[in-house]
């Protein structure tokens, strides 16, 4: 459907309030009328940053996995390179950022991959994925925040991974999914 085309939206807000505030993300409580015209209760996650995800491949074809403990989910993620774009921020730069820091690699060659809305029900989360190319290998820096291990694996391996939801990452799902059929 072309967006010019798509219906005008059904819901009404009538109030809104932020309910909680930190500098990674906003929620807010909004009472609206529903669709159905009855009255309504929506909350909201804004996040202040745009997720970034990178499929890095390097010479022979293998991809740069990142693997580190995610704290919310309480259990241990394998995911391509990622990290969040401040506002105002330039998102290819921030890409370069997040694979130096995570994996120690840097880039001779991007190319925007694909974009993604990551849980629309709730949140405003956007995000960006970029195909590297070209790799150069260096040491990695992480945050203070990020104990990461580092595997290289062929693009099967990878599609493997996420068929055993050994991948369970929705962005690195998306971008791994989206560069297979780049690669067919």
């Amino acid at each position: 459907m072309n967006p010019k085309e798509a219906p005008e939206n059904p819901w009404q807000t009538v109030s809104t309030r932020v309910v909680y505030d930190n500098p990674w993300i906003r929620v807010r409580e909004d009472q609206v009328t529903r669709p159905d015209g009855k009255p309504g209760i929506y909350g909201a996650v804004h996040y202040k940053n745009l997720a970034i995800g990178i499929v890095a491949v390097d010479d022979e074809g293998y991809i740069q996995l990142v693997g580190q403990f995610r704290y919310v989910m309480n259990e241990y993620s394998w995911e391509i390179p990622e990290g969040g774009c401040a506002q105002g921020e330039d998102p290819l730069e921030a890409a370069q950022r997040e694979l130096l820091e995570e994996t120690g690699f840097q880039a001779r060659n991007w190319k925007l991959g694909g974009k993604a809305d990551l849980s629309n029900s709730v949140s405003d989360e956007h995000a960006l994925w970029y195909l590297a190319t070209g790799l150069i290998e260096g040491k990695a820096q992480p945050d203070g925040t990020e104990v990461l291990q580092h595997r290289r694996v062929s693009l099967a391996e990878a599609l493997g991974m996420v068929d055993a939801h050994e991948i369970t990452d929705a962005l690195s799902i998306i971008a791994l999914l989206q560069y297979a059929r780049m690669a067919e």
